[in-house]
């Protein structure tokens, strides 16, 4: 299944609903210019990641790339709903030490208010 995202705003936190495999090709790459757009200082993001049943080396790099921009925009990216094959691919490229990670999208939104407090 080709990789399709949603985005909706919680607030001011920006989430991005994932659905498919994040894998080499163009799609991956559009989620990347695409998170890349939505970076700015003091930005939540949450990718949800619950409808995605795949990801590769090239998601993974994807994501990490991601992430250093974000830290360099002073925006934080949160990860959503990981289960199976991705948190197994997470876990073992310990990427969950790099990452905050929470059951559900809304957990995740939620914890960008418990850090504003």
């Amino acid at each position: 299944m080709a990789l399709e995202y949603l985005i909706r705003s919680v607030g001011s936190v920006r989430v991005v609903d994932c659905r498919g495999r994040i894998v080499l090709g163009e799609e991956t790459a559009k989620l990347r210019e695409l998170l890349k757009d939505l970076l700015r200082p003091s930005a939540g993001i949450v990718l949800d990641l619950t409808h995605v049943n795949h990801i590769d080396s090239n998601g993974i790099g994807m994501l990490v790339g991601v992430l250093t921009t974000a830290k360099k925009a002073e925006a934080v990216i949160k990860l959503a709903g990981l289960g199976g094959h991705v948190r197994s691919v997470m876990e073992a490229t310990r990427l969950l030490t790099l990452f905050e990670s929470h059951a559900t999208a809304e957990e995740a939104v939620a914890s960008f208010a418990a850090a504003a407090e």
